[in-house]
């Protein structure tokens, strides 16, 4: 019996090398494309497969199933249907920007339609692969590796002479990581490779002048803007990207009864059509999109059509933009450039990328050039031995002639005509037929032409200035057989701020006159719409409510004919306009009519900016640290489509409220402790500041205290204030003393509950306050119903779930046409 061999060894240590070999195994053997040809393992197997078999450009297709079996017989034991998968992948016009693959058969579409069994399709390479991907591999220009049997050899990495990675894109998911790579146009990337060639230290700006952003095989629109330049310099970014339509009118008659309808002639990259149909018909039928009669599909093989067809008193440019803020007709692209470096996984910007393409390729021009010089080297010496034999053809016929072992006669042809052993060897296997003047004429031009052709290649590897001038005129060459025209458009995102309307004009022409006496609704959650009075009413806004599950508490309420510019103010200290013009009577997210230099942090407040200009009146801004700063309302006045900074925040340090001031006004501001301070708004306490300013600090934080909040008062005023654990109290504003600066301030609410904390105070000036709970749920405070007391009162105290806390109180702003 065999003596057992039992080792023991630790778990988490055993766990820890498995796991990793596992992991990299992935990344390195099947998730990630090699920066060098863009190419995954499996992808490059079945290339380096199908030239082995010879299917190129130039012979007929083979099956399917051919090539997925010489795959896995030879270099992939993996899965069949995966290799399948990779080699339809390589075939799709739809999915690849510069298909490597001719297939013939069904391949899928758009629609997301399978593609037919491997034993049915046919395949070969397509004329971009043989020629820019394969064509040298047989110059030693790349190292070989045993394949997973010893049996054959397979190639490390292909040689490229065109950065794929860029042109085709790719993704793929590993252990930890992913990668998602745009296409891009073959033009631009030659061009800018070009550039980079002739001026290695390009700045960015110019670089991304030559290759302004991806160009996807099925068309439609991208947004330049900031996703776009974060994605190419720093390796990751989110593409903002979007389809094709337009409106066409389907029946000519007067104005009432005018048939319209929405075309849309090419979707957002690896978006199924049959899918974006089926979500759209249940979102109609759902009632979510009102207005639309009909949708067919009319694409053929000429092209995307879809018809979207509209009742007659819909307006085409409104269901325009409900679809493309409601459905993925504009949606993102997450782009992260993420590929192999040497073996190991690294994030890459656009410059980086392309900068590891060039010296890759200086590398396989030069192993070409050595590989070509080599056989130069070995024709021009057969050839000058033959032009010596030619010369002195009597002599050599009487040296083999006069011996008889066919050894010897060798040695003697090198010995007389001082001759290689090589050289010799192509005498003796000469033709008599090539013992002519005209064969040594040949010979004496081909001399010429390989002394010449050595002479460039060793020029080309003593000059890296020839060397990169020949790269240059490759690129030229391969952009003009294969560069196509761009199909993605590009619009600028500063232009076209939200995406959806493309001029003020449009965005004014939106708001009809049937809604001109109509409602703007902003709720808590961050969703906007237009509404009816007659719907207002129902709401009974002047009624509180009980705790339970309400829809998400009003912030805004705003009369659309009297409607002033919004602000919208983000935690990160920003703030941009709200374009509400675009909204509708269905509910959308805020973020949709917000700037997209917006969207980095959350959304904190809505302030409506008055149209005309209010005398001292300001805007103050109080940050979590407790600092605050009151701004002109000249400073928002002149905002763009753009968002700007109006508070420079510490890391670790969010905007927290933002507050309408008038001169001579009172600030109460609160912390969690239920501390509270009353300052004067006067211009030698708090004056008005520029917009670059820090701010003032107002409040000196004691350890685990917070900033509560901040609101504005009149003298004779009252606040309402909460705790985390329901305790609700109306307090008298005359009761707090007017404070300076560093004061410690007064206790304006004793807490019943231990472990309490204030988490909100808020003026009583709108007379309805509604509160918003951890769980979810909501309730609503009529103002009226509480009690003035003083800084010793401890106010009501709500009943709430266990494990309930009050996270914020919520008041109603308005105009007084909304009452």
């Amino acid at each position: 019996m065999a003596e057992e061999r039992i080792q023991s060894i630790g778990l988490h240590n055993e766990l820890q090398r498995s796991y990793l070999e596992y992991a990299m195994s992935v990344i390195v053997g099947r998730a990630l494309p090699d920066v060098r040809d863009g190419l995954k393992p499996v992808q490059r197997r079945i290339l380096y497969a199908m030239h082995e078999l010879g299917l190129t450009p130039r012979y007929s297709y083979r099956k399917s199933a051919r090539i997925v079996g010489d795959v896995l017989g030879k270099y992939h034991p993996h899965g069949d249907q995966a290799v399948y998968d990779a080699l339809v992948r390589l075939a799709q016009d739809f999915t690849s920007r510069y298909p490597l693959l001719d297939g013939h058969g069904n391949f899928g579409s758009v629609d997301d339609d399978p593609p037919a069994a491997m034993r049915y399709t046919e395949i070969r390479l397509a004329l971009i692969a043989s020629d820019g991907l394969l064509d040298e591999i047989n110059q030693n220009t790349v190292d070989f590796i045993p394949n997973f049997d010893g049996s054959q050899e397979e190639p490390i990495v292909l040689p490229a002479q065109l950065p794929f990675l860029l042109l085709n894109g790719c993704s793929g998911i590993a252990v930890g990581m992913t990668t998602s790579i745009p296409p891009h146009n073959l033009g631009e990337v030659v061009d800018a490779l070009i550039a980079m060639v002739r001026k290695p230290k390009l700045s960015d700006e110019v670089l991304l002048d030559f290759i302004p952003g991806p160009d996807f095989p099925t068309g439609g629109e991208i947004f330049i803007g900031k996703g776009v330049k974060d994605t190419y310099l720093h390796g990751r970014g989110i593409i903002k990207m979007g389809g094709v339509a337009h409106i066409e009118e389907l029946q000519s008659a007067k104005y009432r009864n005018r048939r319209c309808a929405v075309v849309i002639t090419e979707l957002p990259y690896q978006l199924s059509k049959a899918s974006w149909i089926e979500k759209l018909a249940d979102q109609i039928n759902d009632d979510k999109i009102t207005g639309i009669t009909d949708i067919r599909d009319e694409s053929d093989r000429d092209g995307m059509r879809l018809v979207i067809e509209l009742g007659r008193s819909t307006e085409p440019k409104e269901i325009l933009n409900i679809l493309q803020r409601r459905t993925s007709l504009q949606t993102n692209f997450s782009a992260i450039i993420l590929a192999l470096v040497n073996g190991q996984p690294v994030q890459l910007s656009l410059r980086k990328l392309l900068e590891h393409f060039l010296s890759y390729r200086e590398v396989t021009v030069i192993r070409r050039t050595q590989n070509t010089l080599e056989h130069v080297d070995k024709r021009l010496e057969v050839v000058e031995g033959l032009i010596k034999a030619l010369c002195d053809l009597p002599r050599v016929i009487s040296i083999i002639q006069s011996l008889k072992n066919i050894d010897n006669t060798q040695l003697n042809l090198q010995a007389h005509l001082n001759l290689t052993s090589i050289q010799a060897d192509a005498i003796l296997n000469m033709p008599l037929r090539r013992l002519t003047n005209f064969e040594k004429n040949t010979l004496l031009q081909e001399s010429t032409l390989l002394r010449q052709e050595r002479r460039d290649l060793y020029l080309l590897l003593r000059e890296r200035e020839s060397l990169l001038k020949s790269i240059t005129n490759e690129l030229k060459s391969l952009k003009k057989r294969f560069a196509t025209p761009r199909r993605t458009v590009l619009r600028d995102e500063n232009i076209y701020p939200n995406n959806y309307l493309t001029t003020k004009v449009e965005q004014q022409q939106v708001v009809e006159d049937p809604l001109l006496n109509s409602q703007l609704l902003i709720s808590q959650d961050g969703q906007v719409r237009i509404s009816t009075i007659q719907s207002i009413k129902k709401l009974r806004l002047e009624d509180s409510v009980e705790i339970g599950h309400h829809p998400s508490p009003l912030q805004l309420l705003l009369t659309v004919n009297s409607c002033p510019n919004l602000l919208a103010f983000s935690s990160t200290g920003r703030v941009g306009l709200l374009r509400w013009e675009m909204v509708r009577e269905q509910p959308h997210s805020i973020a949709n009519f917000l700037p997209h230099s917006l969207r980095e942090g959350q959304v904190i407040q809505i302030v409506p900016l008055p149209s005309y200009t209010k005398p001292n009146l300001s805007l103050g801004l109080l940050s979590s640290d407790g600092h605050f700063k009151r701004l002109p309302l000249e400073v928002f006045r002149d905002l763009s489509g753009r968002a700007t900074t109006v508070f420079k925040l510490k890391q670790g340090v969010n905007l927290l409220r933002v507050i309408a001031c008038l001169e001579n006004q009172e600030l109460i501001l609160a912390s969690s402790m239920g501390r509270l301070l009353r300052f004067k708004l006067q211009k030698g306490i708090l004056p008005l500041v520029k917009r670059t300013a820090k701010g003032t600090l107002l409040l000196k934080l004691l350890p685990g205290e917070s900033i509560a909040g901040a609101t504005c008062i009149e003298d004779q005023s009252s606040l309402i204030l909460a705790t985390a654990k329901g305790q609700i109290k109306r307090l008298s504003c005359s009761s707090l003393k007017v404070t300076e600066r560093g004061h410690l301030g007064q206790i304006g609410l004793p807490f019943r509950k231990k472990g309490d904390t204030l988490v909100d105070l808020q003026s009583t000036s709108s007379g309805i306050v509604s509160g918003q709970l951890s769980s979810g749920r909501s309730f609503r405070l009529r103002i009226s119903d509480y009690d003035i007391e003083s800084t010793l009162g401890f106010g009501q105290q709500m009943q709430l779930a266990r494990g309930e806390r009050i996270k914020r109180l919520i008041p109603l702003i308005r105009n007084s046409n909304s009452k």
